[in-house]
This record gives C-alpha cells, sequence and structure tokens, in this order.
C-alpha cells in the first residue's frame, strides 16, 4: 500500500514541469511592443517637410513687391515731366521733349530726356536723373507770366559799374532760366528810338533775353513769338523814361574799349550763342 501512494506522487510533481512550458513559450509576445517604436518615426519624419513649403510662401511676396520700387525711383527721377511737354532748359530756353529713351552705356542703362529746340534747330539728351542739378523747370504759372511783365513797366535799374562786370550779372540771370530776372535784363538793356544805340555787345545780350522771354510768353499764352514781342514792347513803351541814358551809355562804351571788355564779353556770349546754333 505505501508503494502505490508513492507512484501518484511522482506523476504529480512531473506534470508541474509541463504546466511550466507555456510560461516560456509566452516570451516572444513581447516582440510586439519593440515594433511599436517604428510608428513614432512616420510622424517625426512628416514635421520636417511641412516646414519649407510654409517658409516658401513668404519668399513670394518681396517679388511681386519689387517693381512697385522701381516706378516710385524712375516717377522720382523724372521729376514729373513727360513726352510731348514744353520745358525750360536754362542755357538753351524753350524747348519740348520729344520722347524719353535708355542707353547702355559703360554696361548700365541709362535714361535720358530727347529735347528739341524748334528755333535753335537742336536736339539735347538730357539723363533724368540729372533735370535738378542742370536747372530744367515746367513752364511758368500764367501768375509768374504777368509778374513779369509788371516788371518790364518799371524804373530800369543800371549800376554804375563797368560795364564787364555788368555783362556777367546780366548773362547769369539769362541763364538762370528765371523768367522775372530775364524780364530784367530786358527792362534795364531796352533802348527806345529816342534814346542812344546801344553798343555791340549789350544788343546781343539784349536780344538774348527778349527772346528767351518772348518763347516762354508765346508758349503759356499760346501765341506767337511775334505777338510776344509786341506785347512786350508795349510794356517796355510803359516805362518812364531813364535820365542820364546818355551818360550812362558813353560810360558803358568808354569802359569796354578800355577793359577790352567787349572781347571778354562776346566770347561768353558766343560760346552761348554757337552752342545754339550747333
Amino acid at each position: 500500500m505505501p508503494n502505490k501512494t508513492a507512484k501518484p506522487a511522482a506523476k504529480a510533481t512531473v506534470a508541474k514541469p509541463v504546466a511550466a512550458k507555456p510560461v516560456v513559450a509566452k516570451a516572444p509576445a513581447a516582440k510586439a511592443p519593440a515594433a511599436k517604436p517604428a510608428a513614432p518615426k512616420a510622424p517625426v519624419a512628416a514635421a520636417p517637410a511641412k516646414a519649407p513649403v510654409a517658409a516658401a510662401k513668404p519668399a513670394v511676396k518681396p517679388v511681386a513687391a519689387a517693381p512697385k520700387v522701381e516706378e516710385k525711383k524712375v516717377v522720382t527721377q523724372r521729376q514729373g515731366f513727360k513726352a510731348n511737354e514744353f520745358v525750360v532748359y536754362p542755357a538753351h530756353g524753350v524747348g519740348q521733349i520729344l520722347a524719353i529713351e535708355e542707353q547702355e552705356i559703360a554696361g548700365a542703362k541709362l535714361e535720358l530726356f530727347v529735347i528739341n529746340f524748334i528755333k535753335d534747330k537742336m536736339t539735347l539728351r538730357v539723363p533724368t536723373a540729372k533735370v535738378a542739378n542742370v536747372g530744367m523747370r515746367k513752364l511758368s504759372e500764367p501768375a509768374l507770366v504777368k509778374r513779369a511783365l509788371e516788371t518790364l513797366k518799371g524804373r530800369a535799374r543800371v549800376k554804375r559799374t563797368m560795364w564787364s562786370r555788368r555783362a556777367q550779372e546780366y548773362e547769369a540771370k539769362i541763364n538762370s532760366g528765371d523768367i522775372v530776372a530775364i524780364a530784367e535784363v530786358v527792362r534795364d538793356l531796352y533802348r527806345s528810338e529816342s534814346q542812344p544805340e546801344q553798343s555791340y555787345s549789350e544788343r546781343q545780350l539784349y536780344e538774348a533775353a527778349l527772346d528767351r522771354l518772348s518763347r516762354e510768353i508765346a508758349v503759356v499764352q499760346h501765341s506767337t513769338e511775334t505777338e510776344a514781342v509786341k506785347e512786350i514792347e508795349a510794356q517796355l513803351a510803359k516805362s518812364p523814361r531813364r535820365t542820364g541814358a546818355k551818360s550812362e551809355a558813353a560810360e558803358g562804351e568808354a569802359d569796354t574799349d578800355a577793359e577790352g571788355d567787349s572781347d571778354e564779353t562776346d566770347g561768353d556770349g558766343g560760346a552761348t550763342v554757337a552752342d545754339e546754333a550747333a
């Protein structure tokens, strides 16, 4: 009897290790969590791909805004001048802008005003960026033209200095482009029929000032130069007669002969006339 009872006990002990085997077999199930770390890699790789797309959008906006800046620069350089417009160029008087063209000089593009002076048969090209430096301006307003005509009716103001200095002052006023200053030259150098004749240099400066003044008045008032000259002479006729005109004229001629200023003045004035006739 004791032997029979011992056998079943041994069987029971053998069965226990068999039950422990399934516990070891469950170990491969741990591979499933090892595969999970591969899943977060997909969102990490996708995140940087969106960043370049968002950065590319603002880069397009400055390119679209660039032309506006260039347009502003062009308008600033042209100073509001347009093609077919009449302008005043101080050194040559009234001219007309025929066109605005571009030329390549030394590898750089340069924008130019093409200005035609019909009476002088001359065409001038002026860089748009230099119009302020050369003093080019628009035509005078009617109110300023009226002021210039009123200036002609005033009394002539002749300084008692050597003619050479006065001639330089007159020439500077003529080339200033100021319509009132040019009117002053016409007023001061005007001689009526009852007054003595002008010297050659005086007559030359007077005609240059008269030409500049009549051209601008004609364009502003939409009349001819002949009509403008008649209007100027009518205003000059209203000016008070100058006293001592003979002595002043004689003094001017004497100074010219003594100093040799006629050659100096004619040289300066002749350069301007030569440029206009070129």
